[in-house]
Parts: C-alpha cells; sequence; structure tokens
C-alpha cells in the first residue's frame, strides 16, 4: 500500500509517497491546479505507485486540494502541518508556516492543534512579498538571502505590498546598496511573522516550515526578532505532503 500527501499551493506542488513506492518531488503549480493534478497523477504512475483503493489512499491538501480528482480525501493546511510537526519535532511545539499566500502560527499540544492564527489578506509577511521584492532587485530568491546577509537592514515599514514595491523602488532610485534593500526586505518580513506570533502564546520549540526552511539567514533573523531559537522542521519545505501522508495512513 501507497500513503500520498499532495499538497497544491500557490507557486509549488509538493507530493510525498510513503509506504511500498517512497519518494517525494516538487512540481511548480503553475496557473491550473488541475493541470498540476493530472501531472502528478503521470509523475506517480511512473514511478510504479497504482492509484486505486486495493493499493493506495490519497490526501490532498493546499491551495489547490479541491482540484486533485483522484484524491480520496481533503485536509487543511494547518492539520497537515501540525501533523508532521507532531510526528518529526515535538508533540508540543509552535510551528510557524511562511507560504507563497498566508502565514500560519500553529499552536500543538499533545500532537493536536490547540490553536492557529493566520495574516490578514495581504502578501507583505510572505513568501509572494520576498518573490517580488527578488524580482524587483532582479535576483533570485536565494542570491536575495545571499545578499541580505552582507548587508544592513534598511527600513521598510509599508504594511503593504505595493506600497512596500515602491519604498523598495525609492531605495534603488537613491543609490542605496542593494545588500542593504535585501537586508530590510527579509528584516520585513520577519518582523511581520514576529509580529503574527506574539499573539500566540509560544511554546518552547519552534519550527519552521515552508519554503524558508532553506534560508539561515532567515531563520537566524526569525530567531533574533522572537527571541528564541527557531528550528526548520526536517524536510519542513514537503511538512503539508508530508503531514497529508501520514493522515493517509490513518485512512480505513
Amino acid at each position: 500500500m501507497d500513503y500520498i500527501g499532495i499538497d497544491i499551493g500557490s507557486t509549488a506542488a509538493k507530493v510525498v509517497v510513503r509506504g511500498a513506492h517512497p519518494q517525494q518531488f516538487i512540481l511548480p503549480t503553475g496557473w491550473s491546479s488541475r493541470e498540476t493534478a493530472d501531472n502528478i497523477r503521470e509523475r506517480l504512475t511512473a514511478g510504479g505507485v497504482c492509484l486505486s483503493p486495493d493499493h493506495s489512499r490519497t490526501v490532498a491538501t493546499g491551495y489547490g486540494r479541491g482540484n486533485v480528482p483522484f484524491a480520496d480525501k481533503m485536509v487543511t493546511e494547518i492539520t497537515c502541518h501540525a501533523r508532521a510537526g507532531a510526528a518529526h519535532g515535538s508533540p508540543d511545539c509552535t510551528i510557524i508556516d511562511v507560504g507563497g499566500q498566508d502565514t500560519k502560527v500553529i499552536r500543538i499540544e499533545g500532537g493536536m492543534v490547540s490553536d492557529f492564527l493566520m495574516n490578514d489578506k495581504c502578501a507583505a509577511g510572505t513568501g509572494k512579498f520576498l518573490e517580488i521584492m527578488a524580482n524587483r532587485l532582479c535576483v533570485g530568491l536565494e542570491e536575495l538571502f545571499a545578499l541580505a546577509a552582507q548587508g544592513t537592514p534598511l527600513a521598510i515599514s509599508a504594511l503593504c505590498t505595493v506600497f512596500a514595491e515602491s519604498e523598495v523602488i525609492s531605495c534603488i532610485g537613491e543609490g542605496k546598496p542593494r545588500a542593504d534593500i535585501a537586508a530590510g526586505v527579509v528584516d520585513s518580513v520577519a518582523s511581520k511573522v514576529a509580529t503574527l506570533c506574539f499573539r500566540q502564546a509560544l511554546l518552547p520549540d519552534i519550527y519552521l516550515t515552508g519554503g524558508l526552511c532553506h534560508s539561515p539567514y532567515f531563520i537566524s533573523r526569525l530567531s533574533d526578532k522572537l527571541s528564541r531559537t527557531v528550528q526548520a522542521l526536517p524536510d519542513g519545505h514537503f511538512a503539508g505532503a508530508l503531514g497529508a501522508s501520514l493522515l493517509a495512513e490513518r485512512m480505513k
């Protein structure tokens, strides 16, 4: 039996298979979640997975979870990230998930969600904000973090992505060092995430999930803002899909 977790986010789709044909992979979401789901089906089949009730169980989560026709069940990202955090982190912990479109702070006690918070609809404290600002600075995300680590943060005070981009454009026009602008951008996101975190009682173990898990610099800045140690959850980029696969295993 294969237990399949599919997390279709706004930017990327993550897939984790546990069981007879273990594998994990990432595909770009593109413009259509349904098309992405079709591509995932083809990739799974090519990897030896049989998508039938006798051979597999599939749980879908994320932004496009409603567009996976072969899923046996749909579950929210909060439940899936919590399941992954409890299994690979600690049964009592705080999970911070900085996604492409939203940021979530999840409190887990005894392996179960006891509370959660989400940012408002503005993208200023999310991965999309970083992507937009990286494009404005003509760098990729990894290069943005590398630049930021070399700079001194400039103040990016706007709470709106559009206005914040205007601030960045002004800094560029004034000839401010690109490294300082990059540091200000990352610092701005870390501050907004920390502000959301402070609205909830944080537990001693704090784990970061999502795409920013791969950035030691962002983790360091967020830890400084919280005055607490933040750790990247093992395979944290796949946390939603991993949690979904763990939930698939519990299905009858």
